[in-house]
């Protein structure tokens, strides 16, 4: 540990830095150079750490959301992680070995997990042998694409078993980017369908580009995918159902407050007031403590108590309430803090929202949930580590009348 303390001693660092400002081209990029192969060396450590806290857990599947927590990384990193880190230490030596002398950076490495990762033990090693000479200091794509090509070579005959495997683990994901926009994928999708999907969109597109269209063909078939996702013609909007928090000023035009959209983060609050303004919107009232902006209420009248308290949950969470998870809460289970047969009752002080994934981890062994009064909810790890979550609040806190407004 004294070692790794040295190597980020801010005295140190604050004289390399010092000594980087003097540098002309040439040095500057060797001093990049060789930063780039400290930190391969580095990241090579902390897959072997990875692994050995995986070897200590049995490979249990907590051990993904543990490495997220401790690594501040979103799941499906910290799953690949896991599995690079394994791969790593127990049958890719010469990978490894060439992240120890600085020749491959953690990403390339990931990549040969996953290129290899279909392959037996035997055959893996055999690849590992086979791109110890052809990957040194290559960019990742390299690196991808001569691993995948070593991996056919080795086992020809599992090739088409890989393909298969590729297309069995098709999936749906969404990637939430800067304000106000998303992306949502078909990740392995059978090539024969995606292609046929792209040309059903284009041709869509292309009939839609006459006369007075000023949307781009690119614009145009986004909006047709979308549209003919949601269950409707292609370019036509469809409706679309989110929880979108905004103050009623900011909804009014009387204030420009950024708005809150579960799952995404803050929109601006001109792209709030236009999704808000919508056909087809639903607009609900919320009653929240003037003080600290927590949901007190929801209108709810026509809603029998259950339903009400289940929507009351959502409303109140907006997403999973495990730390760095943000899928949301209409998606999620409405889950006990306290297990109903041990004591738990069903009204909102005792309910939280959890993705099907954290629900589960909640009776991994070791891992405990506490939730307060004021709705913050604790979780620790295994190893002790406690990570908190507080339902965020509808607007800032404000001062008591009594008191001086901050500055």
């Amino acid at each position: 540990m004294a070692l790794l303390e040295n190597l980020t001693d801010p005295e140190v660092l604050a004289s390399v830095n010092a000594a980087v400002d003097s540098l002309d081209d040439k040095d500057a990029v060797a001093v990049a150079q060789a930063a780039s192969a400290g930190i391969a060396r580095l990241e090579a450590i902390r897959f072997r750490a990875v692994a050995q806290l995986n070897r200590h857990r049995a490979g249990a599947r907590s051990v993904t959301q543990e490495v997220a927590f401790a690594l501040s990384v979103v799941d499906n990193h910290a799953g690949a992680m896991v599995a690079a880190a394994d791969a790593l230490t127990t049958r890719l030596p010469h990978t490894l070995g060439l992240m120890d002398q600085g020749k491959l950076g953690g990403f390339g490495a990931m990549k040969v997990a996953a290129a290899t990762s279909w392959l037996s033990d035997e055959n893996a090693r055999a690849v590992d042998a086979l791109l110890e000479d052809r990957i040194a200091d290559k960019n990742p794509d390299q690196v991808r694409k001569a691993a995948n090509h070593a991996a056919n070579t080795i086992d020809p005959e599992g090739a088409d078993k890989r393909a298969e495997g590729h297309r069995e683990s098709r999936r749906l994901t969404l990637r939430h980017g800067e304000t106000g926009v998303a992306s949502i994928e078909v990740e392995d999708a059978p090539v024969e369908k995606a292609a046929s999907a792209y040309q059903r969109i284009d041709r869509e597109a292309r009939v839609l580009k006459t006369g007075g269209e000023t949307r781009t063909l690119d614009q145009l078939r986004a909006d047709v995918a979308l549209d003919l996702l949601l269950g409707g013609r292609g370019g036509v909007g469809e409706r679309s159902e989110v929880f979108l928090y905004m103050d009623l000023f900011t909804y009014l035009g009387l204030n420009d407050d950024p708005a809150e959209m579960a799952g995404h983060g803050s929109l601006p609050a001109g792209l709030a007031r236009q999704i808000a303004t919508g056909p087809n919107t639903v607009l609900r009232r919320i009653i929240t403590d003037p003080l600290s902006g927590q949901v007190l209420d929801l209108g709810r009248g026509r809603y029998r108590p259950t339903a009400g308290v289940d929507e009351f949950v959502r409303v109140r969470d907006r997403e999973c309430r495990r730390p760095g998870c943000h899928r949301p809460a209409q998606a999620c289970d409405i889950d006990h803090s306290l297990p109903w047969q041990h004591g738990g009752h069903t009204n909102a002080d005792e309910l939280v929202d959890l993705c099907r994934r954290d629900h589960r981890l909640k009776d991994e062994p070791g891992w405990t949930y506490h939730l307060a009064p004021n709705g913050t909810l604790s979780i620790t790890t295994p190893t002790g580590q406690t990570h908190t979550s507080t339902p965020p609040p509808l607007h800032p806190p404000r001062p008591a009348p009594d008191e001086p407004p901050p500055f």
